[in-house]
């Protein structure tokens, strides 16, 4: 590497000596030699004559390229190619490279090419004393208490220095100082530990801050040094008591001076600092409550204030006993009596005195009761004295006199009633004559008493509910309610259902009732067949004495479920079974009636409405069956080749959400004419007295479920009289059959609409001989007559 400025190379001014303190070492190519220099010498300062020492030929070392090899910081040192010289590039830090270490070595690795030699070159950098002793600060601060005793060490900062050897720090010096010296702890490594030594008691009255200035000296010479200010504060102990500034507190005070006013104020001094001279003001152990209850005083300032009513007529003067302590660990005291003397003003107001008061009076006292009786009292004499009494406006009660002067009884002038207001704040204001005139005012808080004056009263009456019949036994079904007006017991509410015999509580055994709320709970499953409505009544008594009650009539409708199946009343066989057989002559023509399945249903509406279908037949193309009256006609003529015996199965199911059904089997032969004549005339003979029974019987049960139904009806819209009504008739789209004709009646019961269908007839309508009372024939515009198929 081409050294700038070398080609004639000259020795630069501050040239360290630099002497070979080993001689070459041959070892193969390589070679090592060492040299000295001191630390903080220049750039350019000369180390050695490398190139020399280590035996290289000069010519050739810029062929060669002679440089020191070195990593990636910047080199300390440079070696000149032209001549060999090693020299400084930059000042050498011993103390940056090195450290505190006792020996500094930097071993540097030169190199030539051609053929390649590598030769090792170290350079000792010895120290100088370039450095002072230094603090980390330049001030410390030190408390030590004033009770410190003689001889008490206290470990100081120690300074350091970055010289090491005989140029670290040797000694401490301290300023001059009678309370204090300085000790030195030797701990190695050029350590030296400072300690300041107590040898005179502290007194922080006298002197509160220490300040003094620590040096530390190194070894060099001339020696160099550091300074630290160290400043000592003298911690106070409570040694002093408080002192009063004046030896005598005497003040006056005017009666009519208002709460918080100053009276006085006193004041002590404590030569102590901090907690030990902070004063704080208390009342003495020997003052009386009744003087703190009427004078205050500020513990920090020591501020006497007002703070109850001071009247003359109660007393003329106060003494009170004042205690100054400081707040020490063990606080120290310092007593004064403070000397207070009353001014007599007019200032007194009547005062007012419940002497016997009954806080709760009942509703029904009669008027002129006793509530209270007050006693009045003013300190002052003449017109100051005479007193006037009056109650405040709109209340129940009045303000009698006594026989007694000053007394007063709060008597009730109007009747009372809690239900309208429980509690009165009846006000007494009473004023005297003086001028101007003082007045006073006493609120005193009557509460009205109850008495068991409300029956309970139901949220509704009547109730009416509704309940889908087959419930579950034991199951709430509904809740009544009532409330009751009074309060505690007397509108404490139990439940109970009136079982007295009568017509309409006859089936308040179907049910029972929670006493506690009312919730009314089925005994027995309902069955719309059976019982469509009934109703009991309800008796809801308070708890008072004597107990009140009130009755309500509850209205139960049972609503329909699809529960009963079809019941097939034609054909029926001797047996029991729903089978029958029917001869007709083979000469009859299409749309013969061959017969007729009859059938009923015990629920209504849809559930009850029949619908006919057949399920198996011998021949499709010989019998049709109407699916609404059950009849079964010949669709075609019999030919030569039909059978002579025919199997009919005739399914019939409601119309329920989920429908019930039932099967009839009708058996149909084929007759010659002659046969078929001889039979029906046998058959006629047969039926007459079976139909006569049938018809009657039918008859009853039809008028019992029709006049239930209609009770029902005329129920509803005596309680719904609001709502309209609605009858529609629907009526089968094919005029050309007789068919079951079905009507519905729709009705509002709160919010829950309710649809019932059922039969309709008409006026005149007549049962049909021989149909098993379940066919009425209507008249009608379009022809004769038409079957009316009733479903309930």
């Amino acid at each position: 590497m081409k050294q700038r400025g070398c080609s004639t190379w000259r020795p630069l001014r501050g040239w360290v000596a630099a002497v070979p303190l080993l001689a070459l070492v041959w070892n193969g190519a390589y070679a090592q030699i060492r040299y000295s220099i001191s630390e903080e010498g220049k750039a350019g300062t000369v180390v050695g004559d490398a190139a020399k020492d280590l035996g290289l030929d000069k010519n050739t070392l810029k062929d060669r390229n002679f440089r020191i090899v070195s990593g990636s910081t910047e080199p300390l040192f440079l070696v000149n190619q032209n001549d060999g010289i090693l020299y400084v590039k930059r000042t050498v830090d011993r103390e940056e490279v090195c450290g505190r270490s006792s020996t500094c070595l930097i071993n540097l690795k030169t190199v030539l090419e051609n053929p390649l030699e590598i030769h090792y070159v170290a350079v000792d950098v010895v120290d100088v004393n370039d450095h002072s002793p230094a603090f980390s600060e330049k001030e410390t601060n030190l408390e030590i208490s004033e009770s410190a005793v003689t001889g008490a060490r206290f470990q100081l900062q120690a300074a350091r220095d970055a010289d090491s050897g005989q140029f670290s720090i040797q000694q401490y010096k301290l300023s001059h100082s009678e309370h204090f010296r300085i000790e030195v702890k030797d701990r190695g490594d050029d350590r030296k530990i400072p300690f300041l030594v107590l040898q005179k008691q502290l007194d922080r009255e006298t002197a509160a801050k220490h300040k003094l200035l620590l040096t530390a000296v190194d070894g060099g010479k001339p020696a160099k040094s550091g300074t630290i200010e160290v400043n000592v504060k003298v911690l106070d102990v409570n040694d002093n008591s408080p002192t009063f500034t004046k030896d005598v507190y005497s003040v006056t005070l005017s009666e009519n001076t208002p709460a918080g006013a100053t009276v006085t104020q006193v004041n002590a001094t404590d030569l102590d600092e901090g907690l030990n001279g902070e004063v704080i003001y208390l009342f003495g152990k020997e003052v009386d409550s009744n003087i703190m209850d009427l004078f205050g005083l500020n513990q920090e300032t020591g501020e006497i204030t007002v703070k109850g009513k001071i009247d003359f007529e109660e007393n003329q003067a106060y003494e009170i006993d004042i205690r100054a302590s400081d707040k020490g660990y063990a606080p120290l005291t310092t007593d004064k009596s403070v000397f207070i003397k009353v001014i007599d003003v007019n200032d007194n107001a009547p005062e007012i005195e419940l002497t016997s008061f009954s806080n709760s009076i009942p509703e029904d006292s009669r008027i002129g009761t006793t509530v209270a009786l007050i006693s009045v009292n003013d300190l002052d004499s003449g017109p100051n004295g005479k007193v006037i009494c009056f109650l405040n406006e709109f209340s129940p009660f009045a303000l009698a006199t006594s026989m007694q002067d000053r007394m007063y009884s709060i008597v009730t002038k109007a009747s009372l009633d809690r239900e309208n207001q429980a509690q009165y704040d009846v006000r007494i204001s009473c004023k005297d004559a003086g001028e101007p005139a003082l007045s006073s005012e006493n609120t005193i808080r009557v509460a009205v008493s109850d008495v068991n004056d409300n029956r309970p009263e139901f949220s509704q009456s009547p109730y009416t509910f509704y309940v889908i019949e087959n419930n579950s036994a034991g199951s709430s079904v509904f809740l009544v309610s009532a409330f009751d007006r009074d309060e505690n017991d007397n509108a404490l509410i139990s439940y109970q259902i009136l079982r007295d015999g009568a017509e309409e509580n006859k089936r308040a055994s179907f049910i029972d009732i929670n006493r506690n709320n009312g919730d009314v709970l089925a005994l027995k499953s309902f069955d719309f067949e059976t019982l469509k409505t009934f109703q009991f009544q309800v008796v809801a008594t308070d708890s008072g004495t004597p107990s009140l009650s009130s009755n309500v009539t509850v209205n139960v409708f049972i609503l329909d479920q699809n529960d009963n199946a079809p019941v097939i009343l034609y054909p029926v066989s001797s047996n029991g079974s729903a089978e029958g057989v029917e001869e007709i002559p083979r000469n009859v023509n299409a749309g013969h009636l061959v017969t007729k399945v009859r059938a009923y249903d015990a629920d209504i509406g849809y559930n009850g409405w029949l619908l006919f279908s057949l399920q198996e037949v011998t021949d499709h193309s010989l019998f049709g069956l109407d699916r609404y009256t059950g009849q079964i006609r010949t669709l075609r003529s019999f030919t030569e080749t039909d059978e002579a015996e025919h199997k009919l199965l005739i399914l019939v199911k409601d119309n329920g959400n989920v429908s019930l059904s039932a099967t009839a089997t009708v058996i149909v032969k084929v007759v010659e004419p002659k046969e078929a004549f001889a039979a029906s005339d046998v058959k006629s003979a047969a039926k007459v007295d079976e139909d006569d029974n049938v018809t009657f019987y039918l008859m009853i049960t039809l008028g019992s479920v029709s006049t239930l139904f209609l009770i029902s009806i005329i129920v509803l819209i005596a309680m719904q009289c609001s709502k309209t009504t609605d009858y529609t008739s629907k009526y089968l789209q094919d005029a050309n059959y007789d068919g079951t004709l079905c009507h519905s009646i729709q009705y509002r019961s709160g919010d829950k609409r309710y649809m019932l269908v059922g039969p309709r007839m008409s006026i005149g309508s007549t049962i049909v001989p021989g149909s098993h009372a379940n066919t009425l024939v209507l008249p009608d515009r379009r022809r004769a007559s038409v079957e009316v198929r009733l479903t309930f």
